[in-house]
């Protein structure tokens, strides 16, 4: 071989290289920034992510929301009319939160088998329903 030859396939060769080490990079950061969504059916089931904040969305059930007159602790039950998981939540909840009205809250269920949100997202007007709440409330009922 040449060396004309040899620096071409040795620049060809230190170019895939990079390239294959920039795409595992970039996979590897999206796999530890996926978001999972699971329903109050899927929770129930223990089909739960270990060891990382998920979302669970559904309906707040009517009767359920208690929230403490010393501090910002929320607490309330989020169901998809087949299954049930309770939800607590320490933070300020957002304007258009309110019992039977479709919620996303992000977070972990702890060892008591609690969700602790991190963070609530409520709906934004009446028509407007989280599309993965809405598939899985479509699905259960």
């Amino acid at each position: 071989m040449t060396p004309t030859r040899k620096k071409r396939l040795l620049m060809i060769l230190l170019m895939v290289l990079g390239l294959s080490t920039a795409t595992a990079l970039v996979l590897t950061a999206f796999r530890d920034n996926i978001m999972y969504y699971r329903s109050p059916s899927d929770i129930k089931a223990g089909d739960i992510p270990n060891n990382r904040n998920f979302r669970i969305g559904g309906m707040v059930k009517t009767g359920t929301f208690v929230k403490a007159t010393d501090s910002l602790k929320s607490e309330f039950i989020v169901t998809d009319y087949a299954a049930e998981v309770s939800i607590v939540y320490e933070g300020i909840l957002p304007d258009l939160f309110r019992e039977d009205q479709g919620v996303v809250a992000i977070g972990r269920i702890n060892e008591g088998g609690v969700f602790v949100a991190e963070e609530i997202l409520a709906k934004h007007d009446e028509n407007y329903m989280p599309p993965e709440v809405a598939a899985s409330l479509k699905k259960e009922s």
